[in-house]
């Protein structure tokens, strides 16, 4: 069974000598994403002895404000390709190995943009953009898709969506206090629902395509264990490779 150690192992060694690695982890909704991104950005830098820097940002800030998607009609899509603001991502994507960035920010209290969070990116050796709105175009170093069963990803998101209730049901202020009057079964009920009306096909029609073409897959079993890394076992760094062994090209998520 492979780990998240592995998988930052592997990111270094794909690192340039010189500038940062952007690395493009995308996945379902509720895959874990954040959760691993955050993993790697602790694990580098032990791994490292503190020599490589990491920094982790999501694209929600990408997402178009929710006033735009309802002028729009697109409040149902939200997360598609066409709710992201992606000329925006992809100028910060190429500025980003220029000098300093700033990534706008996303509440996930308010489901909203959130201008307040957003967040200066500068002298990082390896930049996670995670999260959706990733397509062919994106101006990533290596994809990296995290992968897992659809019954296991729809679990997953009922139970965050019920989480999300839960915590919002006494704050007015947060999107998911109009739940309150829910009891668990009408929750879980409306989070199935949506991840059938919404996120299911979006992940069927947008997002599993880049598992085709991502440099790393990365399989997940139930109960959020890494279960395997797709990609050839990268070469010692300053070591000899093997004349039968491939080496790990940096490729982002075009074919």
């Amino acid at each position: 069974m492979a780990g998240a150690a592995d998988l930052a192992h592997w990111l270094l060694d794909l690192r340039p000598s010189r500038g940062v690695l952007v690395v493009g982890l995308t996945g379902a909704v509720a895959a874990g994403k954040s959760t691993l991104a955050a993993s790697l950005v602790e694990l580098i830098p032990k791994i490292t002895g503190g020599e490589v820097t990491v920094t982790s940002v999501s694209t929600d800030g990408f997402l178009r404000p929710n006033a735009d998607l309802d002028s729009a009609g697109l409040t149902l899509r939200k997360g598609f390709p066409e709710t992201y603001d992606r000329a925006a991502m992809e100028a910060a994507l190429r500025q980003v190995r220029l000098g300093t960035t700033v990534f706008p920010g996303y509440s996930h209290l308010t489901y909203d943009r959130d201008p307040a969070l957003a967040r200066e990116i500068r002298d990082a050796d390896i930049l996670i953009v995670e999260g959706l709105g990733f397509t062919a175009s994106t101006p990533v170093d290596v994809g990296v898709y995290l992968d897992a069963e659809e019954a296991d990803l729809e679990t997953w998101y009922v139970r965050r969506f019920r989480g999300l209730c839960q915590d919002g049901r006494d704050d007015p202020s947060s999107f998911y206090h109009r739940f309150a009057r829910l009891d668990e079964a009408g929750v879980d009920s409306f989070a199935r629902s949506v991840w059938a009306g919404i996120n299911l096909p979006n992940l069927r029609e947008n997002i599993a395509p880049l598992r085709e073409t991502s440099g790393i897959v990365v399989r997940k079993g139930s109960n959020h264990e890494i279960l395997t890394i797709n990609s050839p076992r990268p070469r010692k760094r300053g070591g000899p490779r093997p004349a039968d062994e491939p080496m790990l090209q940096a490729r982002g998520f075009s074919a």
